[in-house]
């Protein structure tokens, strides 16, 4: 936007170029180097970890307990016969009538990959973590995949090259692929939720101006930048402001601004504040020009924010190809979720070529133990998390805030739409495979700022609001 600064266009002294080739000073590129080298080093900690023995011995079990289960469906008589008999006899008398090893060896192949070399968007952001480190640590060609990720400018570019098929599958906002699919903002395209990228990992940011202006009831004529209209930062925003009696439409300015520019704007006073993703909360406490005003996972604990996906199309047409994107995003995801390898994550996604931030910036953001621009360090673990189940109560919560807002109008058919566009099924049975626990249910009930949300009495709270248009 015209009146928005960009961050690079700031006056830069005359220096020497570098024999790289690159606009860096020879300073700048052994810095980068360096970052790079640590990088390389945190990423080889993290593969060794991730290395999982005896899978083949694993996944053999998984077929005998599931041959065991559909002869003997009742668990009191599985029981007993396996306690009589013995596993090995019992694998044995079931082996002489079935064929174990072959089941066991089909178990283990996965089908042919329709596509290998694929293209994968996403924005430099913290939420993008397990898309992000599954690249280096190789996850995707474990795989058999050649996954070029893709940094992107903003939300918009992100959606308009997923129309236009120039990437296979993307970093998303989670409510993304709700609008695309019922063609609000753009043309009608069927997408599709694999997985939640993050949860929380979100907060509101203020200029240090604002120190004394706490209180929301303050902040009638603030302009606040968001990612992108369909985004739970949006939501989430209209949600607080709402329940401290001001109409976001009215009283407050809410702008769009690609996340790497918000802090910026912030700087050069085009806004008073963000909801937005991290590592730009964290960086303009950083920047000394912001504090945290409050953190997102305050309004809802574990509240979804962004996703993985593609186009339903690509999903028909390379089967295989993204139940391997499944795999690998996954796996990045359950090492993501572990405090233990916090650290070493954010020396892995800091480079240039991913989120170009400083390792101590990231740090603060995944480990939670942070200095919130207010003279404190903050300690809260789950500050950021990386739950990968896309459940489908948090897409109908999403669809009744583009329903109060009047993004979407009339009645609507919550869960039906829940349920086209985000995979919990596939989500479950891919966790499965990879020996992940996957819990039960579709549709928990959530609290935001205290007021549960069920997602059987949807259309009635999405009119219970006294501020909104629904």
């Amino acid at each position: 936007m015209s009146d928005f600064a960009d961050p690079y266009d700031a006056d830069r002294p005359l220096r020497l170029g570098c024999s790289c080739g690159r606009d860096h000073s020879p300073a700048e590129h052994a810095a980068e180097a360096a970052v790079e080298a640590t990088a390389a080093s945190a990423a080889r900690e993290l593969r060794e970890r991730a290395r999982r023995p005896d899978v083949q011995a694993r996944s053999n079990a998984f077929v005998e307990a599931a041959l065991v289960k559909a002869l003997f469906p009742h668990d009191a008589l599985r029981r007993r016969f396996l306690r009589a008999v013995g596993k090995g006899t019992a694998m044995a008398a079931i082996g002489s009538v079935l064929p174990i090893a072959s089941l066991q060896a089909m178990a283990q192949e996965k089908g042919a990959l329709e596509k290998k070399d694929l293209k994968i968007g996403f924005i430099p952001i913290t939420c993008a973590t397990p898309l992000i480190m599954a690249h280096p640590l190789g996850f995707y060609q474990k795989q058999g995949l050649n996954v070029e990720v893709v940094k992107t400018a903003g939300w918009a570019l992100i959606r308009d090259k997923m129309l236009n098929r120039e990437y296979d599958a993307t970093h998303f906002l989670s409510p993304m692929p709700l609008a695309i699919s019922l063609g609000v903002g753009s043309n009608a395209t069927p997408m599709n939720v694999a997985t939640i990228q993050n949860t929380n990992g979100q907060a509101i940011t203020l200029a240090n101006k604002h120190k004394d202006r706490r209180d929301p009831k303050l902040w009638k004529g603030f302009r606040f930048a968001v990612p992108f209209e369909f985004s739970m930062h949006n939501f989430l925003l209209r949600y607080y402001v709402a329940e401290h009696g001001l109409n976001p439409d009215t009283d407050i300015q809410i702008r769009v601004v690609p996340p790497p520019e918000m802090v910026a704007n912030l700087r050069a006073g085009n806004i008073d504040g963000y909801l937005g993703p991290d590592p730009f909360n964290q960086r303009a406490v950083f920047e000394e020009i912001g504090f945290l005003h409050l953190l997102t996972k305050d309004l809802w604990d574990g509240h979804p924010c962004c996703a993985f996906g593609t186009s339903t199309a690509f999903i028909q047409q390379n089967p295989n190809t993204f139940a391997a994107l499944y795999r690998a995003v996954l796996t990045a995801s359950a090492m993501a979720r572990e405090a233990k390898n916090r650290e070493l994550i954010a020396k892995v996604i800091a480079p240039a070529q991913y989120l170009n931030q400083p390792e101590t910036v990231l740090s603060q953001v995944l480990t939670g133990r942070f200095a919130d621009g207010l003279g404190k360090v903050q300690t809260v673990p789950n500050r950021a998390d990386f739950d990968p189940i896309p459940w489908q109560s948090m897409a109908v919560w999403m669809l009744t805030q583009m329903q109060r807002w009047g993004y979407v109008k009339g009645e609507v058919d919550y869960k039906q739409i829940a349920e086209r566009v985000f995979l919990l099924t596939d989500a479950k049975k891919q966790m499965a495979a990879l020996d992940q626990k996957a819990p039960e249910g579709a549709y928990p009930k959530f609290k935001i700022m205290g007021k549960e949300f069920d997602a059987d009495k949807a259309a009635a709270y999405a009119k219970s609001f006294a501020i909104g248009k629904a």
